[in-house]
């Protein structure tokens, strides 16, 4: 059997150019996928906008993000309603998966880091995505929706009072859970993120869960005072959608002051 160095100083002249030629082609495509992939992972693209992904609350119904969504594409931004598996009341780490799916697709494209809103329990499966697939060099903002970053009381209730009443997801969140324990105690860093809650809130209570160390906290009442949101009133609310919208135009994540009230609502009707 001919040895490869054989073979190689077999070739003409003119054949070896080609193959040369041909491996330094292969050898540039290795280094461009090697940049643009990371562990098996689709890669943000330097300078270019970043998509937005709406996730739903516990249930998984779309219908609440497709007005917020529709106002995001109005300014340019790409923005999509993730669907969650099944019903959405199902395991919260299986539904972060399924987040995941949705950024590889968007950084594939050639999205910029991704910005990723989280309405109600949407917040948690936000949270779970970024900590277990690699969120920290691939999203810019987490914004969140009156989540129950740390439980609510009514996943508790439900859980202790009859656990087959309460699928999956409403088990974890119930405070003190082993998912919610295992969050607030990863070591991962904290991107920009900013949580919006509301005093009103009669669903998720208390309502300052949704309280994060490390995030810019805004009870939306610290805005605008006297101003009544209900939970599900979130996401249309002309305050919540004039606050997402500000944060997306500048590109950082900034606390309000009391006399930005009138300009945000007016910007979010």
């Amino acid at each position: 059997m001919r040895s490869p160095i054989r073979r190689w100083t077999g070739l003409s002249p003119r054949r070896k150019i080609l193959l040369g030629g041909l491996a330094l082609i292969v050898a540039a495509v290795a280094v461009v996928v090697g940049v643009r992939v990371s562990g098996g992972q689709p890669e943000p693209v330097a300078g270019r906008p970043g998509a937005v992904l709406l996730v739903p609350g516990y249930g998984g119904s779309t219908t609440s993000l497709d007005g917020l969504a529709a106002r995001i594409r109005s300014t340019g931004r790409t923005a999509t309603v993730v669907p969650l598996a099944g019903d959405g009341t199902g395991d919260l780490t299986v539904q972060a998966r399924v987040l995941n799916g949705y950024v590889n697709s968007a950084l594939a494209a050639g999205s910029g880091p991704v910005t990723v809103i989280g309405y109600s329990a949407g917040g948690v499966v936000a949270w779970l995505w970024y900590v277990d697939y690699g969120g920290a060099g691939r999203t810019g903002t987490i914004i969140t929706l009156g989540s129950p970053l740390h439980g609510a009381r009514i996943a508790a209730v439900g859980t202790a009072y009859d656990p087959g009443l309460c699928p999956v997801a409403c088990q974890q969140l119930a405070p003190g859970s082993a998912l919610l324990t295992r969050l607030q105690q990863s070591a991962q860093p904290r991107p920009p993120w900013l949580s919006l809650w509301s005093a009103d809130d009669q669903t998720v209570q208390p309502p300052d869960s949704a309280r994060l160390p490390g995030a810019v906290n805004v009870p939306l009442q610290s805005v605008c005072p006297g101003v009544t949101i209900q939970h599900g009133q979130l996401p249309a609310a002309p305050l919540v959608v004039g606050l997402v919208l500000r944060t997306l135009s500048a590109g950082r994540v900034t606390a309000p002051a009391p006399g930005d009230c009138a300009a945000l609502e007016s910007l979010g009707r």
